[in-house]
């Protein structure tokens, strides 16, 4: 049965069940503000009563009541919902990141137009055309060079923004690397203690904020989700790869790379295995320096490669005022000084590869010709061999049409002799150098006896570039160049012995006598003609093609970025607004709870004091 003094203890247990209560919403609006912070909320249940069924008890109907007592102060959150944030973040920090930076691209692609790569290059044909007009004209003459030397200037700025975009593009991957790292860490130490204050029986409600606030800033950088075992074990995966376990958390590491233009790579730091960041900043970051802003330098490189050869096959073929032949408008790099490509890639002393950008066939072709033949040639591509396959009935400009339309990284055109060029484009996959020929075979004879490129059809007459002397597959009359030192956009220049004599500019081809006839300017015209000749700039069949595809590309990128971000931004504020809603904390709620208890604590208080006046009246005053 109840004691005598069983009301001071029910009394008392009010008291500190309102005085908790009380506090906890003192709580929550002091820590209003905390990043991160959930309301928490005081669970409280009755206390075991006196008379139990398994005890003796009195004959008494009912049970006597002894108050209540505070069962748990729980933190109010939805894990589904938060789930779903960790989920969601990581798509609006990736468009966030790349739209910041095509903002950045598109900035250097909208030059002032005097200056602009377009403008510069239309005034050097204009310069052309001009010397065409006036083949003895040494003023015209000066102008090529004028403006051929503004144009080297415009594209080596373009080259200079985009690389100055790469490395800031590195450099954030490293700080985000590091700050992933410090996270992982973080939440690691906090599941430890997460632990150790469950094993004690507590509910550690702000450890637990602060966890799940590591855990949003972490999903923003990479694409993560998380788990949770039933033996109170966190865990953290990352592309189905587990990030953090319990009180262990795996990190990531940054290594340069030689063949990404000394950029780093991120690998896990215990297995050193290349790192898959699909979604946050960090995979934007990633995606846009390694493909977005890759793509753009080497489109620059494939236009002012193919731009220099061109102009380049023409002027050395050529004539000057001052009658000196043989002579490259503009400086080219060779990869390797061996004439037939030869180059040591292993680094081990001996030659085992062959770097050729491009081969030029012995047989004048016509465009509209059906061939006659049938076969299948064989190229490479950004992954494995492409085959591209031609009929009798086919013309040779739908052979070229239908390479240069292929999955190739090889593209073919006719040059002024109407002769089959096949050259390298830049290569997609990393390991693969650009501007050097990897594979081509025919099955028939399209490349070997009809267009003369190949000395034999079949796998025994496929040209290889995995060996060195790869060249002696080509027909023995057949020309090739050796490839280009990488990213030419950067050393691109004018000659030197015609920076210092003008009159080397070569306007005519020699006559007989190996002299340029009087007011012959062919050479000038034929250069100005490369303008809007088929050229295949890589894909773009021509150089304005080329200029209105880049612009194009980066302006669209840019916009579906900017959407994409929009649209997410949307997203996450209804995600995080009825987050709020749930988790957040309401002054006016808060005060009126504190109201609330409050009363219940004077209630309260004021019952222990009844109780206080009957027992001392039944102590003091009972018998007197």
């Amino acid at each position: 049965m109840s004691g005598t003094f069983g009301g001071i203890e029910l009394g008392k247990r009010s008291l500190m069940a309102h005085t908790q209560q009380i506090t906890t919403a003192g709580h929550n609006i002091s820590n209003k503000d905390v990043e991160g912070f959930s309301r928490q909320r005081v669970s409280v249940k009755t206390f075991d009563p006196l008379d139990r069924p398994d005890l003796s008890r009195a004959e008494t109907p009912g049970q006597i009541g002894q108050g209540t007592i505070v069962e748990s102060v729980n933190r109010v959150r939805d894990e589904m919902l938060d789930q779903r944030i960790v989920a969601q973040q990581n798509q609006e920090s990736y468009w966030e990141t790349r739209s910041k930076y095509y903002t950045m691209l598109e900035q250097i692609y909208n030059e002032p137009d005097d200056v602009s790569i377009r403008s510069t290059m239309d005034k050097f044909w204009t310069s052309w055309q001009e010397l065409s007009l006036h083949p003895e004209s040494q003023a015209a003459r000066e102008a090529v060079v004028s403006r051929g030397q503004s144009l080297v200037n415009s594209i080596r700025n373009r080259d200079l923004s985009l690389t100055g975009v790469g490395n800031l593009l590195n450099s954030d991957i490293e700080a985000n690397v590091e700050q992933l790292n410090n996270y992982a860490n973080q939440i690691a130490e906090l599941n430890g203690e997460i632990v150790r204050s469950r094993g004690l029986g507590d509910n550690p409600n702000d450890l637990l904020d602060r966890r799940d606030l590591l855990v949003d800033k972490l999903s923003k950088i990479a694409n993560i989700t998380t788990d949770q075992r039933d033996n109170d074990e966190f865990m953290v995966h990352l592309d189905g790869h587990i990030l953090v376990q319990g009180g262990v958390a795996r990190n990531f590491e940054v290594v340069a790379q030689t063949d990404n233009n000394g950029y780093s790579k991120v690998v896990w730091a215990d297995t050193k295995e290349k790192v898959s960041v699909t979604g946050g900043s960090l995979g934007a970051l990633i995606e846009l320096r390694d493909v977005d802003v890759r793509n753009e330098i080497q489109s620059l490189n494939t236009m002012t490669m193919n731009f220099a050869d061109l102009v380049n096959d023409v002027h050395r073929n050529a004539v000057g005022a001052n009658n000196v032949t043989g002579l490259d408008f503009f400086v080219q790099q060779p990869f390797v000084e061996n004439t037939l490509g030869n180059y040591d890639r292993d680094g081990d002393g001996v030659e085992d590869h062959s770097y050729i950008f491009r081969f030029t066939g012995t047989n004048a072709l016509k465009p509209q010709e059906q061939i006659g033949i049938e076969g299948s040639m064989t190229f490479s591509a950004p992954s494995g061999l492409v085959q591209v396959a031609y009929h009798p009935t086919d013309t040779v400009e739908d052979v070229i049409n239908r390479i240069n339309d292929s999955n190739t990284e090889v593209k073919a055109y006719l040059d002024r002799n109407n002769s089959l060029v096949l050259k390298a484009t830049t290569a997609q996959a990393m390991e693969n150098p650009d501007f050097v020929i990897r594979h081509v075979e025919d099955s028939g004879h399209f490349l070997v006896g009809y267009a003369g490129i190949l000395n034999a059809s079949g796998e025994q007459g496929a040209y290889d570039f995995a060996q060195a002397n790869a060249v002696n597959a080509l027909n023995q009359n057949a020309q090739f160049a050796v490839s280009p030192v990488e990213n030419p956009s950067t050393y691109i220049a004018i000659n030197e012995q015609i920076t210092k004599d003008v009159l080397s500019v070569a306007a005519a081809y020699a006559d007989h006598t190996g002299t340029a006839a009087n007011g012959d300017a062919r050479a000038a015209v034929e250069i100005a003609s490369i303008r809007n000749t088929k050229v295949m700039i890589g894909r773009q069949r021509t150089f304005d093609d080329y200029f209105a595809d880049s612009v194009t590309h980066v302006g669209l990128m840019g916009e579906q970025a900017e959407t994409n971000m929009l649209s997410q931004n949307a997203i996450m504020d209804d995600l995080r607004g009825l987050r709020e809603s749930i988790s957040g904390v309401n002054l006016d709620e808060e005060l009126a709870d504190i109201m609330k208890f409050q009363h219940g604590y004077n209630a309260a208080a004021k019952f222990v004091t009844v109780i206080d006046q009957m027992l001392d009246t039944v102590i003091n005053r009972l018998g007197v």
